[in-house]
């Protein structure tokens, strides 16, 4: 057989797909620079060692964390009695000299997770402290020190600010993140081989591709096409996230007026922006992070026997990731935010709803960035042709996992939907396949930050399997000793 390394060079010349170019196009050249610079500072620190899948030094980052001595803290504004809701303030923690926490504040770590183990959680209580007036963040509102009244924003989506450029963030990075499973999972099914093809000619010998197999192509290549469309669905809430800003500017200042007036629509455009953004964050949010959460999942269970072991890189990963579908709101509950007013009794329907206008704007990202006009610039013909298979792979198997809801509001047929079933979705994952693992090269994600056996760029998964649990697991190197005091065998044996 052979190995891991050739099979997988036997998987990229299967393509001519550019991965240079098409990197390029995804994340420009000073973005993957700029990656790279960052790489070489981390791979050449001892503190970011991986070899034995944890972090050296963690009891000297526990130390240099609690030297930290101020946090930013939502605390609620109440004047006269009166609650202003939640409101930004700096609040010292620690004494600037012994690092001991401060009188009436209480610190605390949260203890171990499901997973994410490498951020240090804690907790805070803040007991009758006084905070200065000047410690309280005051770009959109304020509290006159003179008078002690309360100076509200010009809008009050205003507040939503922060959250949008976060859930933004979110939809951004859940490409990547599912990109990172769909890597080590395509890239080790190019390597393993299983059975041999019945249908195979004579002269072709040996065990087959998992990937050749339908069933595992019907699991990753839908994923893929999905990284893709995330990314892109990412950006275009970067740019109306940015575009939001520059409207913002022009709003700074401005105080809301308690007469009858104009809205604040009218007064202060970026308000009604904001409105939209937030909204459609709130839904893309939790549509994208489900989207690769649960594609971690499938990626796993597609790498076989070998997917339960940490050194296939795809477990660690799913937990650290999985707290991504509740921060930010629980994300069937996030939809709520589309919603708010409506009855209680509407809120499965509305979620339903939600959910169908953000799968409709991540194709709508997709398809608006296939047709920029930077793209033939950017990309080749050949290589367009495939993103434009991908997108139809996307949407099509976005309306198959979908089809009730489309056949429930007739939009489809149910011919339409055994076409799209039968004929369309599985003559594109026959195209794409060839093409599969060039196209998770050109996510450009290094051997170190997948930390991977199955998913190394090399193919030589095996060989790295071995190498990590023999040489590099401190058990192997234990004699243990086995200290019998009384053979009592004969006391337990049967009777019959």
């Amino acid at each position: 057989m052979a190995p891991g390394s050739d099979l997988l060079q036997h998987g990229r010349r299967q393509s001519n797909l550019p991965i240079e170019r098409l990197s390029e196009f995804l994340f420009t050249k000073e973005v993957l620079d700029h990656q790279d610079r960052i790489l070489g500072i981390l791979t050449s620190e001892k503190v970011f060692d991986k070899s034995q899948n944890y972090f050296d030094g963690r009891i000297d980052r526990f130390k240099t964390a609690l030297t930290h001595q101020k946090r930013l803290q939502q605390l609620s504004l109440i004047i006269g009695g009166k609650s202003y809701g939640p409101h930004p303030f700096v609040v010292q923690v620690r004494d600037l000299k012994s690092h001991e926490p401060m009188e009436n504040v209480h610190v605390g770590d949260v203890g171990p997770k499901f997973g994410y183990n490498t951020m240090d959680n804690g907790s805070l209580l803040v007991n009758h402290v006084k905070v200065p007036h000047v410690n309280m963040l005051a770009k959109f509102s304020s509290v006159d020190p003179k008078t002690n009244k309360y100076v509200k924003p010009a809008s009050a989506s205003l507040v939503y600010g922060t959250l949008t450029w976060v859930r933004s963030t979110i939809v951004l990075q859940s490409g990547s993140v599912l990109a990172r499973g769909v890597t080590m999972a395509t890239r080790y099914a190019a390597v393993r081989r299983q059975f041999q093809d019945r249908d195979a000619k004579e002269w072709e010998t040996g065990e087959n591709h998992v990937l050749n197999y339908t069933m595992v192509p019907i699991r990753l290549l839908p994923l893929l096409a999905a990284t893709f469309a995330l990314h892109f669905t990412g950006r275009g809430m970067t740019e109306l996230y940015q575009e939001n800003q520059k409207k913002m500017a022009f709003d700074e200042g401005k105080l809301a007026s308690t007469d009858r007036g104009p809205s604040p629509e009218e007064l202060f455009p970026s308000t009604d922006l904001l409105a939209d953004l937030h909204a459609t964050s709130c839904g893309l949010k939790a549509l994208a992070s489900t989207t690769a959460a649960e594609g971690l999942e499938v990626c796993r269970r597609a790498c076989g026997g070998h997917d339960y072991s940490s050194f296939s890189g795809i477990g660690s990963w799913y937990a650290d990731y999985l707290p991504t579908t509740t921060w930010e709101g629980d994300n069937p509950l996030n939809h709520r935010d589309e919603e708010k007013g409506l009855w209680n009794s509407l809120l499965v329907d509305f979620w339903r709803l939600s959910t169908a206008y953000s799968q409709y704007m991540v194709v709508k990202n997709f398809y608006d960035a296939l047709q920029s006009k930077s793209i033939s610039d950017d990309l080749d013909p050949d290589t367009i042709y495939l993103l434009r298979k991908l997108f139809r792979l996307y949407a099509l198997h976005t309306l198959e996992r979908e089809a009730r809801e489309f056949f429930y509001s007739s939009a489809v047929t149910v011919r339409q939907i055994q076409l799209a079933r039968t004929k369309a979705v599985m003559k594109l994952l026959e195209d794409i396949r060839p093409h599969a693992v060039r196209l998770v090269d050109a996510w450009r994600i290094p051997d170190w930050q997948l930390d991977s056996s199955l998913g190394r760029y090399d193919g030589r998964v095996y060989e790295d399997l071995f190498h990590r649990a023999s040489e590099l697991n401190p058990l192997n190197v234990l004699t243990a000793e086995v200290l019998i005091k009384e053979d009592k065998r004969e006391q337990f044996k049967s009777k019959l």
